[in-house]
């Protein structure tokens, strides 16, 4: 269990180093104006940001996911690791089980810190130093809001990232354990690198795809309210107003981003895991076949 948490914490981070910028962009492209629109697409969103607020502004907002790192991957090893004895049979019914399981309790410490980073991210738009900081940090952030609105302010948007976090925790574990066991991956294998990355990858992949309107909505709710008034009642009344305003389009917003980041983040993240288990675990029981620590790896959302 130990080693499983020291895994997940490496390769969560350097998932999350890898894929920070592109989340940016992802949510500016899903919460700007469609009347007023300040970027024209992924490419002109980041050369925008770099010019007007600097490299660093693509980072906005990674404390949030940083500070919340440890707590995730120990949720979620735990229930999914849990859930998988519980449920006895490796199968692919059970992989998708135990991660929509993982999912959803993980969903407690994933919602305020999704709601921080978004706030964080969105301070400053257009500004390489803002005049003004409404929040200091990620904690500040989360402290501020509870202030002014308690525990239901820093749980803002806590159905919408339930609606998505489960079945995407299930269809990224099942797509994971399906792509290992069809590439063969091994031990001893010379390819084993590249056949990590590549299911890691195109599991990321898979599972926004899988999930993503709802992350859009999730994102306009958590945005909410910054720098003037609410414009959403709820969850129905966010689609209806974005559907009627920008049509079936605007629940792909930003996909390309959030692709282009789920690749090299997952990648990243179930390589750095896996080749840590598999090399640490090697000695003490004999492991060899990546196949066996795929119960034991995370799913990257942020």
């Amino acid at each position: 269990m130990a080693l499983d948490f020291v895994a997940g914490c490496m390769g969560g981070a350097a998932g999350v180093l890898v894929g920070h910028p592109f989340d940016t962009v992802k949510v500016r492209l899903q919460v700007q104006s469609v009347d007023k629109p300040l970027y024209r697409g992924t490419y002109h969103c980041f050369q925008s940001i770099v010019r007007q607020e600097s490299m660093l502004g693509l980072y906005k907002g990674i404390g949030s996911p940083m500070m919340g790192l440890t707590f995730i991957n120990a949720i979620v090893f735990g229930v999914q690791g849990n859930a998988m004895r519980m449920l006895a049979a490796d199968t692919p019914l059970h992989q998708f089980l135990a991660g929509a399981a993982a999912g959803l309790i993980q969903c407690v410490i994933c919602c305020p810190m999704e709601l921080a980073k978004t706030r964080m991210q969105m301070q400053g738009t257009g500004e390489k130093c803002a005049s003004r900081k409404m929040y200091r940090n990620s904690l500040d952030c989360l402290i501020r809001i509870h202030r002014k609105e308690g525990v239901r302010g820093i749980n803002r948007g806590m159905v919408t990232t339930v609606i998505r976090e489960t079945p995407g925790f299930g269809v990224y574990f099942l797509t994971y354990d399906t792509l290992t066991r069809a590439l063969g991956c091994d031990a001893d294998d010379g390819y084993i690198i590249p056949k990590l990355l590549l299911a890691g990858g195109m599991s990321g992949m898979a599972s926004w795809i899988s999930t993503y309107p709802v992350d859009v909505i999730k994102s306009r709710l958590q945005a909410d309210g910054v720098g003037g008034a609410n414009r959403y009642d709820g969850i129905v009344d966010c689609v209806r107003q974005s559907w009627r305003r920008e049509g079936w389009r605007t629940f792909t917003r930003g996909l390309t981003s959030t692709l282009l980041r789920a690749f090299p983040v997952n990648a990243t993240t179930f390589a750095t895991v896996t080749l840590f288990l598999m090399y640490m675990r090697e000695d003490a029981d004999g492991v060899k076949d990546c196949e066996a620590m795929q119960p034991n790896l995370q799913h990257s959302s942020l």
